[in-house]
Parts: C-alpha cells; structure tokens; sequence
C-alpha cells in the first residue's frame, strides 16, 4: 500500500501540469510528437547521472559532503546539478523541438519543453522516492520538485518562442541572445532553488519559500500570457521553404 502511494504522489502531479499545459494550447500537438519528448526527457536523466559521475571525477566540488564550503555549495547547485540537467534537456528540446516542422506557433515550444523536463523530473522522482522511502518527502517535492521542472521549462520554452520569431526576422543577433537566455534563465532558476536546499539554514528556508511561491506565479502568468496570444510564427509560404530545407537536411 505504502509503495502504491509513494508511486501515486510521483506520477499525480506530472499528469496534472501536463494535462494542464497541453489543454492551454487552441492548436493541440501531435500526441506522437509529445510522447516522443516525453521519453526523451527520461533519457536525459541518465545521461545527467554519466556527466554527473563523470564530473565527480575532475572536479573536486561535485562531491560534496557534510564538510563542504558556501563556494563549493554554490558551484555544485549551479553548475553540478543546474547547468548538467538543464543543459541536457535543453540539448534534447533544441534538437528535436526547434527545428521540429510542428514547431509553427508561439506556445507550442513551451509544450515541448514541458513535456522534456518532466519526462526527466518523472523518472528522477519516482527512483528518489522509492529509494527513500519517505511519504513526507514524496509529498514536499510533489509540490516543489516537479512544479519547479515545469517552471524553468515555461522559461526555456518562452525564450525559444523569441528566438524562433528572431530567426524568421533574420535577425540572427536577437536569434542567438534568446537561444542562450533560453539555457541561462533556467540554469539560474534551478540553481537558485537547490542552493537554498543544500545550504540547509532557517534564512535559506524562507529565500526558498518566498522564491518557490514567486516562481510559481511569474512562471504561470507567462504561460497564459504565451497561450492566450498564441499565433502563427511564420506565413506558410515561409514556413514551407524552411521546412523543406530542415527536410532534406535531416534526410526525412
């Protein structure tokens, strides 16, 4: 009974986003196409645990211990497990959803990069929690964890949306400062989160609250924004040629 729980509260409150993102967008994507990201995303937790143990090896910092120093805490958060997992669904979000010919409208970038990161946050969950064991922690990062993939997911997918419209625009300097905002902005976010956590202090606790809760709201309000004034990218006349392109370059 308790392992049926423990399983319920890892996989309730990633149907839940899902289903409510998805039913924000007017134009619903292919569920192949999602399913497909989806899996990805689970993917890319085991390619973040062999960076992750890979960098355990050259760099001192990534194991870290009772004894570790603010810095060492601080480089961990931000770059041992912020910069490795965000880069790897980022990895997998550009390469399949950016260039994807689905890809034709503002929102569905962001749908794409929700459905990454919580394919990687429903895998990772559902082995922290079985191995723990803890219905309390089951229950606190059914509520923080999961919605916190979503959130930095909302962020990359927005500044994706920029970057597609830029590219269309021919301003390929705007193009480039979105595609890289659409990695840095989540890699700060997450960092952000995981340092109040691994600092483990009563001040650190509160940041954590007060940052969690306003993630929360900015994070949501961006998505009805994005999905409210949801529109085509390009003409389809455009967006023919540059999908033909894309086409033949990827032999499809």
């Amino acid at each position: 009974m308790k392992d049926f729980l423990l399983l319920y509260l890892s996989v309730l409150p990633v149907i839940l986003i899902l289903l409510y993102v998805y039913n924000q967008d007017k134009e619903k994507e292919p569920i192949y196409l999602l399913l497909q990201l989806f899996g990805l995303g689970m993917i890319s937790s085991f390619i973040v645990l062999g960076v992750s143990k890979g960098m355990e090896i050259i760099f001192p910092f990534m194991a870290l211990n009772g004894n570790s120093s603010f810095l060492d805490t601080l480089l961990y958060s931000f770059i041992g497990i912020a910069l490795v997992e965000e880069g790897c669904k980022w990895t997998i979000l550009f390469m399949r959803g950016y260039f994807h010919n689905e890809f034709d409208e503002l929102y569905d970038i962001i749908v794409y990069s929700v459905f990454v990161s919580l394919g990687f946050a429903f895998l990772e969950n559902i082995v922290y929690i079985l191995s723990c064991r803890d219905l309390n922690v089951a229950l606190l990062r059914s509520i923080s964890s999961i919605p916190g993939h979503a959130c930095n997911a909302i962020f990359m997918g927005y500044y994706l949306s920029l970057a597609k419209q830029f590219h269309y625009k021919k301003d390929l300097k705007r193009e480039s400062k979105s595609i890289r905002l659409s990695l840095i902005i989540p890699t700060i976010l997450h960092g952000i989160y995981d340092m109040c956590l691994l600092l483990n202090s009563a001040m650190f606790i509160y940041v954590f609250l007060f940052f969690v809760i306003g993630l929360y709201i900015i994070s949501i309000k961006k998505l009805k924004e994005v999905a409210k004034s949801n529109k085509k990218i390009v003409e389809k006349e455009k967006k023919s040629e540059y999908f033909t392109y894309n086409t033949v370059a990827k032999g499809e």
